[in-house]
């Protein structure tokens, strides 16, 4: 495993790191799924534990995921280990079935408190804003939480989550004012809207965690146009077989095959691509099974710079799936 350091701060982060929504569980809010289906949770404690033993140091959640189910477990997993870094988020509540944004202080220093019990630690490492969008960061509540966490001591740092499909405006006003210390921003293969946010950032300084790296699984190779996912699982509703059929084929034509020249796997191109970007800190697949650590840490290599401008050039051919997918949420 190699490591990078995360911005200004002194954390160094595994390249590889464990995204622990998965291990939440098939959790909902008023009947909607915010999961991806039902999960062991002994299976869950097993892939933590072989994501330390294949040097994995950096563990994103949210208070959110599994409503505090996955912070329960990777405090239990974690417990006494202080050589893994600990992220996660705050901003989403369930209340009464519904789901509530809220990024008052008042909720944010509570919410903290509540994490640091869930996660068994006396201080969250990277602390982040769950998709905070322009409004409540020219509130200002948010940021004053954030910053007073830091002071007490119960976060080392903070940022930002940034919304999956126009990250700039957020972006801007943390660079303009100089707050915070890195963003999570979705970018991979599919989905490169990100790219001019997470270089600017970068050179000012900021650590960025690039989420998504698989597109919630179609950068995998393991689907088809039949594919079907459980009521439990978010993909049921964000997938419609116009998406599955547009975006396998792409993948067919233009992006398998620089893998198959690589002499990569799908899962381990996709994520070679993101770590050609010298800006990205780390990566956070979703992982929860050993199995899952295992692919997503082994076969990973320098792509050629022609490969990499080649994927690069495809994120125009990605734009009409990228609208489809973003009318579904």
């Amino acid at each position: 495993m190699n490591y990078r350091q995360f911005g200004k701060t002194d954390l160094q982060v595994s390249e590889i790191g464990f995204g622990a929504w998965a291990i939440g569980g098939a959790a909902s809010v008023g009947g909607l799924p915010i999961g991806w289906g039902e999960t062991d949770d002994e299976t869950s404690v097993k892939a933590i534990k072989a994501a330390l033993d294949a040097g994995i140091n950096f563990f994103d959640t949210a208070d959110f995921y599994g409503l505090g189910h996955s912070e329960e477990l990777l405090g239990h997993a974690l417990k006494g280990n202080s050589n893994c870094l600990l992220a996660t988020k705050v901003g989403q509540r369930n209340i009464n079935e519904k789901i509530v944004i809220d990024y008052s202080k008042d909720y944010i220093l509570a919410a903290c408190e509540q994490s640091l019990q869930r996660l068994q630690r006396e201080t969250i490492d990277y602390y982040q804003l769950h998709v905070a969008r322009l409004q409540h960061l020219q509130n200002g509540e948010c940021i004053d939480a954030m910053e007073q966490l830091k002071r007490e001591g119960k976060i080392r740092y903070w940022g930002l989550s940034l919304n999956t499909f126009y990250p700039e405006p957020e972006a801007g006003f943390l660079l303009e004012q100089g707050l915070g210390d890195g963003f999570q921003l979705v970018f991979n293969i599919i989905n490169q809207r990100a790219l001019r946010v997470m270089e600017k950032a970068a050179s000012k300084g900021y650590g960025i965690i690039a989420r998504m790296p698989l597109q919630f699984g179609l950068l995998t190779g393991k689907f088809s146009a039949a594919s079907q996912f459980e009521k439990s699982d978010h993909r049921s509703f964000r997938f419609s077989p116009e998406i599955l059929e547009k975006s396998l084929q792409l993948l067919e034509e233009k992006v398998w095959p620089v893998g198959k020249n690589e002499g990569l796997s799908e899962t381990s191109l996709a994520l070679s691509y993101i770590l050609s970007f010298p800006e990205v800190s780390t990566i956070i697949p979703g992982i929860r099974t050993p199995a899952q650590v295992q692919g997503n840490t082994e076969g990973l290599k320098a792509l050629s710079e022609e490969n990499k401008a080649f994927l690069r050039s495809l994120a125009t051919e990605w734009e009409p799936i990228l609208q489809l997918m973003e009318q579904r949420g």
